[in-house]
C-alpha cells in the first residue's frame, strides 16, 4: 500500500464481467490489503468478496452520490487512508462514475492506480471478428432525445469500429435508430453474457439482427460492435455530393477561399475522380 506521502493512495480494481475465475492475483491482494472498498453497489460486490474470503470493509460510490461521495473518499485518502474502487463489473472509470472520484483525486494530489482486467468492450471488440486497430468508445447512448440524435448523426461516417452498450430490453429500438444512421446492411456484432455459460457473438447485420430480436427477447447486457464506413464509401459519398455542383460553381468554392486557379483544378479533379485536364477542357 502507499508508503512515505502519508496520503493513502486509490486503486482502481478491475472485476470480473461473469466468470469469477477471471480476477487477477493482485487485485484479489489490492482488495484484501486495502483499508477500504469502495463499491458501486455493496450488494452485488459482497457476493464477490464473500466468494474469495475477502473481509475488508465496504462504502456505497455510485451514480447518484459521485460527487459529494467522491470529496468524502478524498478526504479519508488525504488522512493516509488506502482505498480500492470497484464496480459492478470491468474497470472502475469506464461508463461509470469512478471518472470523477480519479479527476478529483488528481486534483487533491492523491496517487492513482489502475489494476488491469476485464473490461466488456476489449472483451466485446476482439471477440467480434470486426477490424481492432482502430476503434471508438460510445457505452450507452443518451437518453436525452436531442443529445442522442446528436450522437447518433456524429457516427454516420465514423470510419473506426464502435462499441456501444445497451441493455436487453432497449435493444431493438436501438437497433432500429442506428439501422436508420448507419444503414440496415451494415455489419455488427451483438455480444452477449460475456465470459458466461452462454456467452454469444451474434455476427450479422442491422436487418438480421432486428428481425432475430423483435421475435426474440434478448437476454442479457449487450455490447455492440459495429462495423467502420470504409474510406471508399466515404470518398463515394463526396464524390456524390460534388457532382450536385456545376463544374463552375465548384471552382468557384475553392477559388473563394483564396486558392489559385491551377491548384484549385487539382482539386475539383481529386474531388470528381477525374484528370485535371478533364477539368481544364471542360471550363473552356
Amino acid at each position: 500500500m502507499a508508503e512515505g506521502s502519508g496520503k493513502g493512495k486509490l486503486y482502481l480494481c478491475a472485476t470480473p464481467i461473469g466468470n469469477l475465475d477471471d480476477i487477477t492475483l493482485r487485485v484479489l491482494d489490492t482488495l484484501k490489503g486495502v483499508d477500504l472498498i469502495a463499491a458501486e453497489d455493496t450488494r452485488h460486490s459482497i457476493k464477490l468478496l464473500n466468494h474469495f474470503q475477502i473481509k475488508t470493509p465496504m462504502t456505497s460510490y455510485h451514480e447518484f452520490n459521485k460527487f459529494d461521495k467522491a470529496r468524502y473518499l478524498v478526504s479519508q485518502l488525504q488522512q493516509g487512508v488506502n482505498i480500492a474502487l470497484v464496480t459492478d463489473a470491468g474497470t472502475p472509470g469506464i461508463s461509470d462514475p469512478g471518472e470523477e472520484l480519479v479527476k478529483q483525486c488528481y486534483e487533491a494530489g492523491v496517487e492513482v492506480t489502475s489494476l488491469p482486467g476485464p473490461a466488456a468492450c476489449v472483451t466485446a471488440l476482439t471477440l467480434s471478428g470486426l477490424a481492432t486497430r482502430r476503434f471508438c468508445f460510445e457505452a450507452f447512448l443518451p437518453t436525452d432525445k436531442k443529445e442522442r440524435q446528436q450522437i447518433l448523426e456524429s457516427l454516420k461516417d465514423e470510419t473506426r469500429t464502435m462499441i456501444l452498450y445497451e441493455a436487453p430490453h432497449h435493444l431493438v429500438r436501438t437497433l432500429k435508430e442506428l439501422a436508420d444512421v448507419l444503414g440496415a446492411e451494415r455489419k455488427l456484432t451483438i455480444c452477449r453474457e460475456l465470459t458466461k455459460k452462454y456467452e454469444e457473438a451474434y455476427r450479422t447485420t442491422f436487418t438480421d439482427a432486428i428481425g432475430r430480436y423483435s421475435s426474440q427477447e434478448p437476454k442479457g447486457e449487450c455490447v455492440l460492435v459495429i462495423e467502420g464506413k470504409s474510406f471508399s464509401q466515404i470518398r463515394e459519398a463526396q464524390q456524390k455530393t460534388w457532382e450536385e455542383l456545376s463544374l463552375e460553381e465548384h471552382m468557384e468554392f475553392y477559388l473563394r477561399k483564396g486558392i489559385d486557379r491551377k491548384e484549385a483544378m487539382k482539386l475539383v479533379a481529386k474531388d470528381r475522380g477525374i484528370t485535371k485536364r478533364e477539368v481544364y477542357q471542360r471550363l473552356i
